[in-house]
């Protein structure tokens, strides 16, 4: 039989920052709840997490590699929230958001968090009303990277 490896959701001792954008703050700061209490409830302590505010979705890739390179922190979950309006804005502002948090990404734990919606009501279902927390859903996958990298082993292990 082939050896397995996986994470689990353990977070005892682990240390994460939340990188979160002020932009569309309403929807964002339910996704930071989501997170902290998911992050609580698998052992995290408060202690070990440091939130980091920046100005919307388009800034979080830069925090995000200050924050990986201190090499405090076991990985870092980024939240926002772009919502499409009349203009190629949203195209933009998403599209680089989500390439600059992917290159940080190839060397460090990242959990890209930016909701990326259509319609306010999208992002507000998706932050906690109606379809699940989608802050909640990156802290689970920060957890489940960290210790399957710590499985593996090497830099991040």
């Amino acid at each position: 039989m082939p050896t397995q490896l996986g994470g689990d959701f353990a977070g005892n001792g682990r240390k994460f920052a939340i990188a979160a954008a002020r932009f569309n703050s309403a929807i964002v700061e339910r996704l930071i709840e989501g997170a902290l209490d998911t992050l609580a409830r698998h052992g995290v302590a408060d202690a070990d997490i440091t939130v980091v505010r920046v100005p919307g979705a388009w800034e979080l890739p830069l925090v995000v590699r200050r924050l990986a390179d201190t090499k405090r922190f076991d990985a870092v979950i980024a939240l926002g929230c772009v919502i499409r309006g009349e203009t190629p804005h949203f195209d933009y502002v998403a599209g680089e958001s989500a390439k600059g948090l992917g290159v940080v990404g190839l060397t460090f734990p990242v959990i890209n968090g930016v909701l990326t919606c259509d319609t306010t009501d999208q992002a507000h279902a998706r932050s906690g009303l109606k379809a699940g927390n989608k802050g909640a859903d990156a802290a689970l996958a920060a957890l489940e990277q960290v210790n399957v990298l710590r499985a593996i082993g090497g830099a991040h292990g």
